[in-house]
């Protein structure tokens, strides 16, 4: 198991580059978190939801992603609330201490799978969430020394040197478990180095000494790599090339979810990504992509409230390129109505109008995995994307479809998606990760490119999936030689005797 002493240390690229180190190895492994706090999730052949970091540590591993590797996600709808995720489907929306009270219930739940994944797999990583020293969650503690309990796994520690006070972290973590679960750890990572390890040696010696716990590894600051983020933790403000020819802005909604959409536009030459916030000009801007969201409806009024939906407006009437996906293509049209309160208390609310279309959010939620084809294109071309949404959504006569969805869940359909204005300037859909599709990425860059008076880009400058293959062996290789391996493996082989 790998724990952290915090939020963001590294541990999901950790347990991520063991699973590619391992798999190599031609053992098979499996990663695992009991429970995920993400707005950043994927949909699994079987059409469940989980956390996209597991999604893309099974990617490292080889190996499908399953529901089982992440039993229970949380996708906070508030400051206080969220949705809570149980097995790929939707369980119900509780507040804090609702969930708390019913985490007992969910134990059972989460061995289930911890023994499906023990049954299929040789060896599996496990996530821990934060930090085990949160001493006042102990007592129904599911995601860190609940999971190593449950799973008797042995523990390595990582601390984030990089954000400063590593040693006080790694010796306060330790501190406070009681000495049972003192028992657990065997060894203690140092993640996200800059500069010389030898210069590190005596804190190295002096943590060992203090909590008898050796240090495996000294990990450096990873550059140029893609690793996608699970949360907005570790959202950049800007990306790409910061003085790029095509310049996109992205709306930074109160509840930004899958934001990975568009990392692999930012990877693109001369291509700017900046997220946007209220106060901001679009002036500069070639395109403004509105993202998912957790709550539309709340982060509809959020754009109303702060100004931005009106410079919005004016930008798609200047002939600006507009983009929605998911709820941010539900943003676009004229009405979105929750009668239901499937995620506000509001009971309507009028869209921006870009779009002739309305949505009604519906209890049931929509999660496949799709492939599809642009309408009006090579009918024989292959989009990848997913889908994750409550919402329903109909076209009007001023609008047309985008897309047409041939399979959901490897189950063949034909369905209608998207819309896109008259102009065609305005558009929205429902797949997440439309623009990891190197062919339609690059034709809608090229798009860009031609409103500005500039020549087409080849399209074979950036491969999606070549580009995170690239990146995963370089993370474990990296990984591998930081790290004392020889140790590791026999932490595994020796377990917790």
């Amino acid at each position: 198991m790998i724990q952290g002493t915090g939020s963001h240390v590294g541990k999901s690229v950790l347990v991520a580059a063991l699973c590619r180190i391992f798999a190599d190895r031609g053992i098979r492994v499996a990663p695992f978190k009991a429970q995920n706090m993400a707005l950043n999730s994927f949909i699994t052949q079987e059409g469940g939801e989980i956390g996209r970091a597991q999604a893309f540590q099974a990617f490292a591993a080889g190996i499908l992603p399953s529901v089982h590797m992440n039993p229970i996600l949380l996708k906070p709808s508030s400051d206080t609330g969220s949705q809570v995720i149980v097995h790929g489907k939707v369980y119900g929306n509780m507040d804090a201490r609702t969930y708390h009270f019913e985490k007992e219930n969910l134990r059972e739940k989460v061995k289930e799978s911890l023994e499906i994944l023990k049954g299929q797999y040789d060896l599996i990583f496990i996530e821990g969430a934060g930090s085990p020293a949160e001493i006042n969650l102990k007592e129904h503690d599911l995601v860190n020394m609940g999971a190593a309990r449950m799973a008797r796994a042995p523990v390595l520690l990582v601390g984030d040197i990089d954000r400063g006070g590593v040693f006080a972290s790694l010796y306060g973590t330790i501190a406070l478990l009681d000495e049972d679960e003192r028992s657990y750890f065997k060894g203690m990572i140092i993640n996200k180095f800059r500069g010389d390890v030898s210069l590190l040696e005596p804190g190295l010696a002096m943590i060992e000494e203090k909590t008898s716990v050796p240090v495996l590894g000294v990990i450096p600051y990873f550059h140029d790599l893609y690793l996608p983020e699970e949360d907005s933790v570790g959202l950049r403000k800007r990306m790409g090339a910061l003085d790029g020819t095509i310049r996109i802005g992205i709306i930074r909604l109160s509840h930004i979810s899958n934001f990975t959409d568009f990392d692999i536009l930012s990877m693109e030459p001369e291509v700017a990504v900046e997220y946007i916030t209220p106060g901001e000009s679009l002036d500069n801007l070639d395109a403004v992509i509105i993202p998912g969201s957790k709550n539309t409806l709340t982060d509809l009024h959020y754009l109303r409230e702060s100004g931005l939906d009106r410079r919005i407006i004016a930008f798609a009437e200047g002939n600006g390129t507009v983009v929605g996906l998911c709820g941010g293509y539900q943003i676009l049209g004229k009405t979105i109505r929750d009668p239901k309160h499937v995620e506000s208390n509001l009971e309507s609310i009028e869209g921006l109008g870009l779009l002739d279309t309305d949505t009604v959010m519906a209890p049931e939620k929509t999660t496949t995995l799709d492939v599809a084809s642009r309408i009006g294109g090579d009918p024989n071309e292959r989009l990848e994307g997913y889908e994750i949404h409550m919402g329903v959504t109909r076209r009007g006569e001023r609008t047309r479809p985008l897309f047409r969805i041939t399979s959901r869940n490897s189950r063949p359909c034909e369905v209608e998606d998207g819309a896109i204005s008259d102009q065609g300037n305005v558009w929205g859909t429902y797949l997440h990760g439309i623009f990891d599709n190197d062919a339609f990425r690059h034709d809608f860059l090229n798009a860009l490119r031609e409103k500005k008076g500039l020549a087409p880009l080849s399209r074979s400058r950036v491969f999606y999936k070549r580009r995170l293959l690239e990146s995963v062996a370089t993370l474990a290789q990296t990984v591998s030689e930081a790290l004392d391996m020889e140790k590791i493996e026999q932490i595994i082989r020796r377990g917790l005797d």
